[in-house]
């Protein structure tokens, strides 16, 4: 299992707040990311590395 951190961002662009992850793999944890992703834009990170980012639906 490896640790990711979802940013789950404000209007401005700022970090509202930081949810902790823990996946199986990298596939798994943009797909939990992605459910984020309701009415905010939220950035998925494995340690310093920005793994993705999904814009609000």
């Amino acid at each position: 299992m490896q640790e990711y951190r979802a940013h789950v961002m404000d209007l401005d662009g700022h970090i509202e707040l930081i949810i902790q992850l823990v996946c199986e793999d990298e596939t798994a944890a943009k797909k939990r990311a992605r459910a984020l992703a309701d009415g905010y834009d939220v950035e998925l990170w494995s340690q310093d590395r920005k793994v993705a980012e999904f814009k609000s639906e």
